[in-house]
């Protein structure tokens, strides 16, 4: 299993991960923190979720929040399922490497997705984050605990994970104009998920 599987992968399996796929919305409290934190200047707050899957639960619980949520996958079966699912979001088939939507959001969400590039690309995605953070606007994502690879399982099939050691994630971030508001390790209230919410320094 290598990085470049991980997009064909999802592709083939969207069905079965969508059905698999926990609905308690165990990470509710995390997007509630991430809501609060992005800025509201008018309107509704706009959210880039990168790596949206299908949309359910995370974009449609934002969207119930009253956000304006931009979906981005790189597999073309979630994306279709994201559009079917919330017909009012904007979604996008992209890879989130390199992306440039030549626009900005109130939030950046990398959940469970991130963590599927390796570490060189990673290390590239912080130049995205900030291209697309607008003033003072929320980041956040998912990671290892620690650095190195794994090999975990998505509707019964090996995908790959990555993770930088959490001193260089604090380092690119303060490089690409973050400050950390909060980072859990293995948030045993969030089902173990490693989580980190920062803010765009950016006036």
């Amino acid at each position: 299993m290598q990085p470049s599987d991980v997009l064909p992968l999802y592709d083939r399996v969207s069905p079965d991960w969508a059905r698999t796929r926990s609905r308690t919305l165990f990470e509710k409290r995390w997007l509630d923190r991430m809501l609060g934190l992005a800025p509201r200047a008018r309107g509704a707050r706009r959210v880039l979720d990168l790596g949206c899957g299908t949309g359910t639960p995370i974009a449609r619980y934002l969207t119930e929040r009253g956000a304006r949520v931009t979906g981005v996958d790189g597999a073309a079966s979630m994306v279709e399922a994201f559009a079917a699912a919330l017909p009012d979001a904007e979604a996008v088939h992209a890879d989130m490497r390199g992306l440039d939507l030549g626009e900005t959001f109130d939030a950046v969400l990398a959940w469970n997705s991130f963590f599927h590039l390796d570490a060189a690309d990673q290390r590239a995605m912080f130049d995205v984050f900030a291209r697309h953070c607008g003033p003072r606007a929320a980041l956040m994502f998912t990671s290892g605990h620690m650095a190195g690879t794994a090999i975990g399982e998505v509707a019964g099939e090996p995908v790959f994970h990555a993770s930088l050691d959490p001193d260089e994630y604090r380092a690119l971030l303060d490089a690409a104009g973050f400050e950390v508001v909060s980072y859990v390790a293995e948030d045993p209230d969030c089902a173990g998920h490693t989580v980190w919410l920062a803010r765009h320094r950016a006036a």
